[in-house]
């Protein structure tokens, strides 16, 4: 026992004080009393993989050796670890704070103990402790190493990257390739050792506490982090596994999530002997018995993962720790188990009041020494957490927003001087674009909000904080749902702010860490007094209509003619002939649109007195430009026309070429690629709907006197002219684009598209089967109707189950006949189904739709050709894998961008190819400030609206959106007096708890942001849909 005080110990080590440790206890608290006795030593495994020797009384409880070996570390949320040992069994089981140590561990001589991170947190940023931060990234590397934290190469790669910038500081090629030999952090590590190197170069200047920060932000979004799975057998016997985390009681196939039980849903856990039992509260539209049950290998192992549940409920659902029960006077009866410690709401309140000592600690593994203040900071004690802060300063609209921006992964870095003082965060350049990885993808709004509301009433001195990326954003495609989104998401990553319970939010795809930090610098009112005085006529605000949206149809065009042209040399993976098809028919169109861009800012810049002042003449009007430029326009209709023969050919191309294929996937991830590759390529007919909506508005403005209204007409009859001749084209590619977009939804069904297939409607509905109602995706066709779940794999993809041809098909409510509301029986000639739509309104939707599309189906020849589905029929399914949509944590296993279809499903929502084509119209960009609903200041970003998505950007001219909010289920509405907005020009967008209110900067842009964004948010009839329609022939 001399020994152990002679050698170094993880305190020493860490460079920690002899006796400063910090009582993990609430204040006030005693601690518990030291039995006397004789000593017993007991081995600690650290997450350093040192061990330790400490000595504790026999008769002391768990407790006492857990505190010791927080104290020990000086470890202030030691409540989220645990001790881990195995039993006589060889089973392995966490040690009982409650029970004596000896009890428990009967030969501590030859038991190792292991210190290991027990609860998971929704978000990392709950963590204050840079201590507990580097702590949780060994778990990680540790989980990565054993195999228990799986995800794809590119994930793993990037995970490994943050681990070796925490240990050798920046990328050297000669000793990162030293380090990688000598350092194994995955089996089979070097076939990923040139990935791991490309991701650690755009690392540069990232401190350990930023790479800790980056690596548990990707981490969390993964299925398996902080997942241990027990083996068990569901009813019918099929072998599945069961776990825990923060939400609930999850239930894996392999180490694939297929349902989840909310700790909202569950009523009571119990086992006997060896059957597990989660008893669910009632609900109508659950799909499950009322108490499910599954059966495990023994009793021991089905009572360890049931004491491990009542933790995790315990820890992150109550206020405090539950009280004792009273002992029974004769007989007792069940498990006297209950869960001793702190709560996760006490630990954060604790944290927060601060007080606590901040010691210096030094990594094992690192060469850079992370330092932590020494001295007690109350208004610094939750700066701890790496943020991004965003200024964003008005200014002319030609101008580049003044910002200072926390690098999203790779971009922006907080440098840190030795002292432990923080210099203000500085914008860098990222070397490449940032890469999509499995559950960091999806960069959106939604997910944590919350925790972005509370730091922001928390710590109001914003100026010397750290700051780091918080989370890797991507172009959106819901995440998360993202989404990007190139989403998110994401299991459901639930931002848990310490006064609400995990249910009380559910995660999005979509997170934004631009959109949700109140550190962000917020544009005052004392700065809008000095804002230029600007026409404030309709037709100047017109013609700024113009000028925002040419500038993001000329970024669309770069797409294609820089950045997917500048790929496409780099690959020798696309045909000579569709190269020159595809690039001579864009350049003429951007070199062209680059001119009517410059045109149009000149116009502007003379009608806002901007530049040469001295030049008379009239130039507040804008008819003039627009009749020369669409007469120019008409040159180019050549190339307008091939747009159909591009499309088919590429997609010949990549249905031929595997690498193409792939060529074309990777690209979609790019973050420049923020909608689907082939969107681009419809942009400019898209466009010229734009430029007719536009002339009307102006023509319908503008008096028949005007002396600009003769230009406005004839402008207006040339682009009506253009639009007339290539509406049918347009509206044919659009069907076979979004065919070939739910092929790539879709597992399953090998002929989706086929000549004269069209689109009608895709959403979610509830299908009514042996285990009651299940959501389900429904795509229809106007020959067959497809339903489909979402698949046993991590990603945005959706499994058939069954398909009912339309011809021969009836339709008809049975509400009273199932007694569900909204209900609908769809009768094929060989099978009928059961189907309720969430709201009144979208079951006559459905029913329209259908009826339309069974009348198309009957007026064919006969039968379409059958699907090649192999997916079992519905009611086979050993577990429901739709319990409620919630979302994987992993948002995109093969990383493509989170589709409408996936945000539908999320949001409970449908949506037709009328309502696409709408969209399509409904284009929109320019300037707004946004403000949270508990902020104060409002924050100005360049917004675009396209695709059923807002898309947010620093200032025009990024390259590629920061976040984005998909629309589809928001409700769009005028802020009321009790929200005291006190502002002109507001519009607000709400979604169960998140709501957002935006500010337009002048009635006309308000009222075409409401216009645009209604068309997003709420749909109509649709009968005028097909019914003038050709067959999509191609």
């Amino acid at each position: 026992m001399g020994e152990t005080e002679q050698r170094p110990t993880a305190g020493s080590r860490l460079g920690a004080q002899e006796n400063a440790g910090i009582s993990t206890l609430e204040h006030g608290q005693k601690p518990p009393m030291t039995p006397p006795g004789k000593l017993i030593s007991i081995k600690i495994q650290m997450l350093d993989d040192t061990q330790e020797t400490f000595d504790v009384p026999q008769r002391a409880p768990g407790k006492v050796l857990h505190d010791a070996v927080c104290n020990h570390l000086n470890l202030v949320e030691g409540d989220y670890f645990g001790l881990e040992f195995p039993d006589h069994k060889k089973m392995m089981v966490w040690l009982d704070l409650l029970k004596p140590v000896m009890k428990q561990i009967r030969r501590p001589k030859h038991v190792v103990v292991k210190f290991v991170v027990k609860f998971f947190p929704p978000d990392h940023a709950q963590l204050q402790e840079e201590l507990t931060r580097y702590l949780f990234a060994l778990q990680v590397k540790q989980d990565l190493a054993q195999g228990r934290l799986t995800c794809n190469d590119t994930s793993t790669a990037l995970l490994i990257s943050h681990i070796v910038q925490s240990e050798i500081g920046d990328f050297d090629e000669t000793i990162d390739r030293e380090h990688l030999a000598k350092n194994k952090y995955i089996p089979q590590q070097e076939a990923l050792e040139d990935k791991i190197m490309e991701f650690h170069r755009s690392h540069m200047g990232q401190t350990p506490a930023e790479s800790d920060f980056q690596l548990l932000e990707i981490a969390r979004r993964l299925e398996m982090y902080g997942i241990r799975l027990h083996p068990a057998k569901d009813r019918e016997g099929t072998k599945i596994n069961l776990a825990v985390a923060n939400t609930g009681i999850l239930v894996f196939q392999g180490h694939t999530k297929i349902n989840a039980f909310n700790w909202a849903k569950v009523r009571k856990l119990s086992f006997k002997r060896k059957r597990f039992l989660i008893k669910l509260r009632p609900d109508v539209n659950s799909s499950f018995q009322d108490t499910l049950e599954f059966l495990m290998a023994s009793r021991d192992f089905c009572k360890s993962f049931w004491k491990i549940c009542v933790e995790h409920h315990a820890f992150f659902r109550l206020f405090e720790e539950p009280k004792p029960k009273p002992k029974p006077v004769l007989f007792s009866r069940g498990s006297s188990f209950r869960f001793s410690g702190r709560t996760q709401k006490q630990v954060l309140d604790y944290v927060k009041e601060g007080g606590h000592k901040k010691v210096q600690f030094e990594r094992k593994h690192s060469k850079i020494h992370s330092i932590r203040s020494m001295a007690a900071q109350p208004s610094e004690q939750h700066t701890e957490v790496p943020k991004q802060s965003s200024t964003f300063a008005y200014g002319d609209d030609n101008d580049a927003a003044a910002v200072q921006s926390c690098r999203q992964g790779k971009e922006l870095k907080a440098s840190t001087e030795d002292t432990g003082q923080h210099k203000s965060p500085s914008l860098k350049k990222s070397p490449k674009e940032g890469r999509k990885v499995d559950g960091a993808v999806v960069s959106t709004v939604e997910e944590e909000e919350e925790v972005a509301k509370d730091r922001m009433q928390q710590n109001r001195p914003q100026s010397q904080q750290p700051s780091t990326a918080g989370s890797l954003t991507g172009s959106p495609h819901l995440s998360e749902l993202s989404i990007n989104s190139q989403g998110g998401p994401s299991v459901a990553n639930m931002s848990l702010s310490p006064n609400l319970s995990p249910d009380a939010k559910q995660s999005s795809p979509l997170i934004s860490p631009l959109l949700n930090d109140p550190s962000c610098v917020r544009t005052d009112d004392e700065e809008e007094v000095k804002r230029k005085k600007f026409p404030s006529e309709k037709a100047y605000f017109i013609a700024k209509e113009v000028a925002t949206t040419e500038r993001t149809y000329l970024k669309d065009l770069e797409v294609i003619t820089s950045w997917f042209q500048s790929a496409v040399n780099k690959e020798d993976c696309m045909p000579e002939a569709l190269k020159n098809l595809i690039f001579s028919n864009f350049e003429p169109l951007h070199k062209f649109h680059t001119g009517f861009l410059k045109e149009i800012e000149q116009r502007l810049a003379l009608w806002e007195g901007r530049s040469n002042a001295h030049i008379k003449g009239d130039y507040q009007r804008i008819g003039d430009v627009m009749l020369k430029n669409i007469q120019g326009m008409k040159q180019l209709t050549v190339h307008l026309w091939k747009h159909n023969e591009i499309l088919i050919e590429l997609e010949n191309s990549i249905k031929n070429s595997r690498k193409l294929e792939t060529f074309c996937r990777d690209f979609e991830l790019q973050k420049v690629c923020y909608l689907p590759l082939n969107t681009f390529l419809l942009r400019p007919l898209h466009r010229l709907m734009h430029y007719k909506q536009i002339m009307e508005r102006l023509c319908k403005h503008y008096p028949p006197s005007h002396t600009n209204f003769r230009d406005s007409r004839a402008a207006l009859a040339e682009i009506s002219e253009m639009v007339a001749q290539l509406h049918g084209n347009m509206i044919k590619m659009e069907n076979f684009q979004k065919l070939h977009e739910l092929k790539k939804d879709l597992i399953g069904i090998d002929n989706l598209v086929i000549p004269g297939r069209e689109f009608i409607r895709l959403g979610s509905l509830s299908k009514l089967s042996g285990k009651g109602l299940q959501q389900r995706m429904f795509f229809l066709f106007n020959d067959i109707l497809l339903y489909t779940s979402r698949g046993l794999t991590a990603s945005n993809q959706f499994k058939v189950h069954g398909h009912l041809p339309l011809y021969g098909m009836t339709i008809e409510e049975s509400e009273e006949e199932w007694g569900v509301p909204h209900c609908l029986t769809l009768r094929g000639q060989h099978q009928s189904i059961v189907v309720a739509a969430s709201t009144r309104a979208e079951m006559d939707k459905w029913t329209e739709d259908i009826q339309m599309a069974i009348d198309l189906a009957e007026k064919s020849s006969g039968p379409g050709p059958e699907l090649l589905a192999s997916s079992p029929p519905d009611n086979n399914d050993p577990l429901s894998v739709s319990d409620c949509p919630s979302l994987p944590a992993g948002l995109i296993s093969d990383q493509r961008p989170v589709s409408i279809s996936y945000v539908c499903w999320y949001r409970m929502q449908s949506l037709s190819f009328y309502d696409i084509l709408q969209s399509n119209e409904n284009q929109l960009s320019g300037n707004l400030l946004r403000k949270f609903k508990n902020s104060n200041g409002w924050q100005k970003l360049w917004v675009v609206f396209t695709n059923f998505c807002m898309f947010f950007y620093k200032s025009h001219q990024d390259n590629h959106p920061l976040a984005s909010l998909p629309l589809l289920g928001y409700s769009l509405t005028i802020p009321s007096e009790s929200e005291n907005i006190h502002k002109d020009h507001v519009f607000k967008l709400h979604f169960k708890s998140h709501v957002y209110y935006f500010r337009a900067e002048s009635e006309y842009t308000f009222e075409r942001w409401m216009e645009v964004i209604r068309s997003a948010t709420s749909s109509a009839s649709r009968t005028q849909a097909l019914s003038h329609k050709e067959p999509h022939a191609y």
